[in-house]
């Protein structure tokens, strides 16, 4: 009996790192480089860095109550224990499943995108081929099972982490200084305008608490997971945007927004290194996809077992995968073939800004139980609710479209919230510990 405890309680500290490391770069970096450097320019470094010190001070929520609740459903159980059983809790974990459909709409049209550079001439459309494809294909995987899946994250992440930082070593190496100077810096609320939107990237160290029911202590070992792997990141992204924006002007890249990383690698390797990283970022946004539709898919089958979504998500097709599969991948596709690539990952960025904004709100009414000092827990809900503001003014200026679409996304969750449990009646459950 012991002994079987002890093989569940399996998940070590690398591991746990490896997770969150892999959910955050999997395809962030290479879908919204660009877009970013289109608002900051070549400060867009110092973007990188103020998102990650937002991540890092929801990373301190995250911490507290994955280790006061250890639960597989993350953010789901936080959110109901700070909450309770109600119409608030309920409607941000629906928005947080828009979140995961936004994300993965983000990584199909980059890997469109990507994709394309090896059929120049293709026509435009041609990417959402691409974008529609690989989602149809991970879906069918997904479909399959959790063995089909992978389990093989640690060598994934260690691959992909290798190559960025291969990637930017080489940048260094060939660096312009001229294009990195002060006096090309856009206006200081540009900067904070694309820290708004690459916050999206920093959006996976959450999967980390996902596995603290694995973890044999993890009091500790998740606040370490959770630091170190945000840590990890926001030194990766820094490293990889200071070499982007250090061998190739700002309006080059900004042409090649889409294929951002791969525009650089051009620049100083020549017509090899846009092909080398153009088929990274293909097998970082496969990976992407492949995990992130399983963890949106399970999400959905989560808030549905637990009262929230309509018991259609917890069916199976065929005894194998969850409807919720289905339900997700088609939402993907939709977003993946109306948006570009830059409005998909501002309405991420804005959706999981408030998604974490409410998870640190909740626990403020819970630090007495999680140990945690309350200024931490203040500071990252006016960072997270602050850099939420700042995203939504220049989405007003840019792009109101886009804006509305995100303001009837969150109605709408917590408006399905409310109406699902006056016509169903049925109720979440909190986990008791």
């Amino acid at each position: 009996m012991s002994g079987s405890n002890h093989d569940k309680k399996a998940m070590t500290l690398s591991a746990a790192v490896a997770i969150g490391i892999g959910g955050m770069v999997g395809g962030g970096i290479y879908s919204l480089l660009g877009t970013a450097v289109g608002i900051a320019g070549n400060a867009v470094y110092i973007s990188f860095a103020l998102a990650g010190i937002v991540a890092l001070f929801s990373a301190y929520s995250y911490a507290k109550l994955g280790a006061r609740y250890p639960s597989a459903g993350g953010p789901v159980e936080f959110l109901l224990q700070g909450f309770g059983d109600g119409i608030i809790s309920g409607g941000f974990n629906i928005l947080l499943w828009f979140g995961y459909v936004f994300a993965l709409a983000l990584y199909a049209r980059a890997f469109g995108a990507y994709l394309a550079t090896f059929f120049p001439g293709l026509p435009a459309y041609w990417q959402n081929i691409f974008a529609t494809l690989i989602i149809l294909l991970f879906t069918g995987v997904n479909f399959l099972g959790a063995k089909a899946v992978g389990r093989s994250e640690l060598v994934i992440v260690a691959a992909n982490v290798g190559f960025l930082l291969l990637f930017a070593g080489a940048g260094f190496v060939f660096l312009k200084p001229a294009l990195l100077s002060p006096a090309q810096w856009p206006h200081v609320d540009k900067i904070l305008f694309a820290a708004g939107v690459v916050f999206l990237t920093y959006e996976g160290f959450g999967l980390v608490t996902n596995t603290a029911e694995d973890m044999e202590n993890p009091q500790k070992t998740l606040p370490k997971a959770l630091y170190l792997s945000v840590g990890i990141v926001i030194f990766l992204y820094i490293a990889v945007s200071v070499a982007v924006v250090g061998n190739l002007a700002v309006p080059k890249i900004v042409a090649a927004s889409d294929y951002a990383a791969a525009a650089a690698a051009q620049a100083f390797l020549g017509e090899w290194g846009l092909r080398l990283v153009a088929f990274a970022a293909l097998f970082a946004t496969s990976s992407a996809i492949n995990a992130t539709l399983y963890g949106g898919a399970n999400v959905s089958y989560t808030i549905a077992r637990k009262g929230e979504l309509p018991k259609v998500f917890e069916r199976k097709v065929w005894g194998r995968a969850t409807e919720g599969l289905f339900i997700t991948a088609g939402l993907v596709l939709v977003f993946a073939n109306v948006f570009n690539l830059s409005r998909i990952g501002m309405m991420g960025s804005a959706a999981f800004l408030l998604i974490y904004a409410a998870v640190s709100i909740g626990h403020l009414r819970l630090y007495r139980e999680t140990g945690a000092q309350p200024w931490i827990i203040v500071g990252a809900i006016v960072a997270c609710l602050t850099a939420f503001v700042i995203l939504s003014y220049y989405l007003w200026a840019t792009a109101p479209s886009t804006l509305l679409v995100l303001a009837v996304v969150v109605a709408a969750s917590f408006l399905t919230e409310w109406l699902y449990r006056n016509l169903a009646a049925r109720e979440m459950h909190l986990r008791v510990k």
